[in-house]
C-alpha cells in the first residue's frame, strides 16, 4: 500500500512528495527543500517513519523543483533521476538562481534519466513513467495502476494546466501531452500535482477551462 506525505516547500510553494510503503523504502519526488528548517522538516519525518530513501526522482528540472537534491543526496548517497532532456534547464538553474536572489553554485545532475514507460521501482512499488513534454521538454508523470496514482509535476494543476511561455516550453505539446496520455486515464486516478491541491481526472476531463 503506497503511502504519501506532502510538504509545501520554498518560496515558490512546490510540492515536494515523499512516497512510501511497507517495506519503509520511499522515493522523493521533486525535492524542493530549500533552508535548514526545510531541510530538518523532511528528516524528521523521515527518522519518525523509519524510511530509507532510496531515490530522488524529478517531474522536471525547474528551480523550484531541484532545491533539495544535492544536500538529500549527498544525506542518503542515493541517484537523481529524470530525463535527460532536461539536462540544459537544470544547467540553467544557476542563472535563474541569481535572478531570484537564490544561490545555486552547483546545479544537480542527473545520476539516471528515464525514458517513457521506464518503470520506477522501491520497496513492493512500481510507477510507470510517462513522459509529458511542453512545460519543459523533458516533463515527466509518475503513475501507479494499482492504487490510481499520478504525480503530474507541473503539466496538469487543480482546474489548470502549466506554464508554456518559458524556454523549452511548448502549449502545442503540452495540451496534446495531457490530452492524449493523462485523459485517457479513468475518471478515479488522482492526481498530486507540483503545485497546489490535489485534483482527479474526472474532475479535470469535465472543468478543466483549457481541455
Amino acid at each position: 500500500m503506497i503511502s504519501i506525505k506532502t510538504f509545501v516547500f520554498n518560496s515558490f510553494s512546490e510540492n515536494t512528495y515523499v512516497v512510501y510503503d511497507e517495506s519503509k523504502e520511499c522515493v522523493i519526488i521533486d525535492a524542493g527543500n530549500s533552508n535548514k528548517n526545510e531541510d530538518e522538516e523532511l528528516l524528521a519525518f523521515l527518522t519518525e517513519q523509519e524510511l530509507i530513501p532510496v531515490k530522488l526522482i524529478n517531474t522536471h528540472g525547474h528551480i523550484d523543483h531541484i532545491l533539495g537534491l544535492n544536500f538529500l543526496k549527498a544525506k542518503f548517497n542515493i541517484s537523481i533521476c529524470g530525463h535527460k532532456a532536461d539536462d540544459e534547464i537544470l544547467e540553467s538553474t544557476k542563472k535563474y538562481g541569481e535572478y531570484f536572489g537564490i544561490d545555486i553554485s552547483n546545479p544537480p545532475k542527473l545520476d539516471h534519466s528515464f525514458e517513457e514507460h521506464s518503470v520506477v521501482s522501491f520497496g513492493n512499488t512500481k510507477f510507470e513513467v510517462i513522459h509529458l513534454p511542453g512545460h519543459t521538454p523533458g516533463g515527466i508523470g509518475f503513475y501507479n495502476k494499482e492504487q490510481k496514482i499520478l504525480f503530474s509535476g507541473d503539466v496538469l494543476f487543480n482546474d489548470s494546466i502549466g506554464r508554456s511561455d518559458l524556454p523549452g516550453g511548448d502549449y502545442d505539446v503540452l495540451i496534446h501531452g495531457i490530452k492524449t496520455k493523462l485523459m485517457i486515464l479513468t475518471d478515479d486516478v488522482i492526481v498530486y500535482p507540483g503545485h497546489g491541491d490535489l485534483t482527479n481526472i474526472g474532475k479535470e476531463r469535465r472543468s478543466n477551462p483549457f481541455l
